[in-house]
C-alpha cells in the first residue's frame, strides 16, 4: 500500500505521454513515410514533365508563374508551392490531424491510454503538437526538395517575376520561407476541422475525408462570385494571398487578413475538440 502511495505521490501529468514518445510513434507509421515520399517525389515528377514537354507556354500571350518555372531553382520551388497549396498540401494536414485520435479509437487503444492514466487534455495536446509539427515538416519538405532539384536542373539564380522584375536569391529564399509559414497558417482551418472530427469518430477515414471534403466545399464557395464580399470570410479566399509578397514591391494586407481569418476559425475548432473530448464517453 505504501508503494502505491509513493507512486501516486510522484505522479505528474506533464510526464504522461511525452511529445517525443508520440512523435516517434507517428514517425514509424506507414502513412507518414508514404506521405513524405509523395511530397519528396513531386519536384522530380515536375522536372521530368518540363524536360519532356519543353518550356511552359503562356496562354493567350500572358506570362504566369508557371511559365517561369525553369528560370531558376527559386522559380521552380515557387511553382511547386503554387501547384500544391490548393489541394496536395491539404492532404498531409488532414491526414496527420484527422487520423491521430480516431486511429487510437479504431484500434481500441484509446481507453487504455486514458487509463494509464493520461489526462484527456494532455493526450490531445501531445497529439495535436505532433500532428501540427508533421504538417509543418511536410510543407517545408516540398519546397526544400524543389529548390534542390530546381537548382540542379536550372541553376541557382534570382526569382524571375512574371509581371516583370526579379528578386535576388537571398530575398527570394526569405520570401519563400514566409510563403511556407503563411500556407501553414492558412491550413490551420483544415487542421482544426480534421482534429475536431477525429475526436468525434472512431473512423480515421471519416475524419480525414470530412476535413478534405469541407475544405473543397470552401474552395467551391469561394469560386461563386455571386457571394460578393461574403467570400472574404472564407479561409479559401485568402489561400493564395502569399503571391502578393513574391513581387518587387510586396503587399502584406491580404496575408494579414487571411491570417486573422484562419486563426479565428482554427481557435474555435480546436476549442470544440478539447471541450467535446473532455465530456466524451470513451468506450473504444
Amino acid at each position: 500500500m505504501s508503494a502505491l502511495a509513493e507512486v501516486a505521490s510522484g505522479y505528474q501529468t506533464r510526464h504522461t505521454l511525452p511529445v517525443r514518445v508520440e512523435l516517434v510513434r507517428q514517425l514509424k507509421r506507414r502513412r507518414t513515410l508514404v506521405m513524405g515520399a509523395v511530397l519528396a517525389l513531386l519536384p522530380f515528377v515536375l522536372a521530368i514533365a518540363f524536360a519532356i514537354g519543353g518550356e511552359p507556354a503562356g496562354r493567350d500571350g500572358r506570362i504566369t508563374l508557371m511559365n517561369t518555372a525553369t528560370a531558376s531553382g527559386a522559380n521552380f520551388a515557387a511553382v511547386n508551392l503554387f501547384v500544391s497549396a490548393g489541394f496536395l498540401l491539404v492532404i498531409p494536414v488532414a491526414l496527420f490531424c484527422g487520423d491521430t485520435v480516431a486511429s487510437e479509437a479504431g484500434w481500441s487503444s484509446l481507453r487504455y491510454l486514458l487509463a494509464a492514466p493520461v489526462p484527456r487534455a494532455r493526450l490531445l495536446w501531445s497529439k495535436l503538437v505532433v500532428a501540427l509539427g508533421l504538417s509543418l515538416a511536410a510543407m517545408i519538405l516540398l519546397p526544400v526538395v524543389a529548390l534542390a532539384v530546381g537548382t540542379a536542373a536550372y541553376g541557382w539564380g534570382p526569382l524571375q517575376i512574371p509581371t516583370g522584375g526579379v528578386l535576388d536569391t537571398g530575398t527570394a529564399v526569405q520570401r519563400l520561407a514566409v510563403t511556407v509559414a503563411y500556407i501553414f497558417v492558412s491550413q490551420l482551418v483544415t487542421a482544426g476541422l480534421a482534429f475536431w472530427l477525429s475526436t468525434k469518430t472512431d473512423a480515421p477515414l471519416g475524419a480525414v475525408g470530412g476535413a478534405v471534403g469541407l475544405t473543397i466545399v470552401g474552395n467551391v464557395l469561394d469560386a461563386v462570385t455571386a457571394l460578393g464580399y461574403w467570400r472574404d470570410f472564407l479561409p479559401a479566399h485568402w489561400q493564395f494571398a502569399w503571391a502578393d509578397i513574391v513581387q518587387p514591391h510586396s503587399e502584406w494586407s491580404g496575408m494579414i487578413q487571411g491570417t486573422a481569418i484562419s486563426l479565428s476559425y482554427a481557435f474555435v475548432l480546436f476549442a470544440l475538440a478539447f471541450r467535446g473530448f473532455a465530456r466524451k464517453d470513451v468506450v473504444s
